[in-house]
């Protein structure tokens, strides 16, 4: 087990929840995950215990799971128990949140009480952008501000939704309900990828029988079980 980030590797960018260490290669990188715990844009803060390991995991799975079925991500192997080793992207600035039941921000804007089943999923665009809170934005913001052509966003689009078929079946075997997730992509030269990670930080899962919350609104919501919750999932997905 590493519990301490690499020492002889230069350290190219510090994250909420990750570190990224240049490695010997300049198209690989490694990705070092945190215990460190934020929410709300960073206004609320603590440490899970063992997150660190249990998202690496679990992103490793998630990411060999979706390579088996042809979608092309960053992810190239799992290093220790807290680092995997990626393809080194350049990162487009849009966040897409795939939503299949209703939850969260999605909530609070429409007045859809949390639970509903939506009639197919919601595709949303954020502007990742932490200065700014990560704003929703439409076609035409990413239009104005550049942030990709319309061929790459409606790939964006094809390729979240292709994402969402997939682990909503595989989860779905697995008596887990895929709420909502959010994924980033970045460019291997002029190839885009899927990137950063699929995780209980960054995804909804709800238990199927019981909607009990497998993910980091344990944490938000100050539900107590965080850790308890990040292992069940591991534990079943491996199951």
């Amino acid at each position: 087990m590493t519990d301490t980030p690499p020492e002889n590797l230069e350290l190219l960018y510090e994250g909420k929840a990750k570190k990224v260490y240049q490695t010997e290669l300049p198209y690989e990188v490694l990705v070092w995950f945190k215990d460190d715990a934020t929410a709300f844009n960073g206004a609320k803060k603590g440490q899970i215990h063992s997150k660190g390991l249990l998202n690496n995991a679990i992103s490793s799975l998630f990411f060999e799971l979706l390579d088996s079925r042809g979608v092309k991500s960053h992810y190239i192997r799992k290093v220790d128990d807290r680092s995997m080793l990626v393809k080194k992207l350049k990162i487009i600035q849009i966040e897409v949140v795939v939503r299949n039941i209703a939850a969260g921000s999605l909530s609070q804007r429409l007045g859809l009480p949390e639970g509903r089943v939506l009639a197919h999923p919601v595709v949303e665009f954020y502007y990742k952008d932490d200065s700014l809170g990560d704003p929703l934005i439409n076609n035409s913001h990413i239009s104005v501000l550049s942030l990709a052509t319309p061929e790459d966003l409606k790939y964006l689009t094809e390729q979240s939704l292709l994402v969402n078929s997939i682990l909503k079946e595989h989860l779905l075997a697995r008596k887990i309900k895929l709420v909502d997730f959010k994924l980033e992509y970045g460019f291997s030269d002029k190839e885009i990828l899927l990137g950063d990670e699929i995780s209980p930080d960054t995804c909804r899962f709800w238990d199927y029988d019981t909607n009990e919350k497998l993910d980091k609104d344990r944490f938000r919501r100050d539900l107590g079980n965080v850790e308890e919750a990040y292992q069940q999932l591991y534990d079943r997905l491996k199951g």
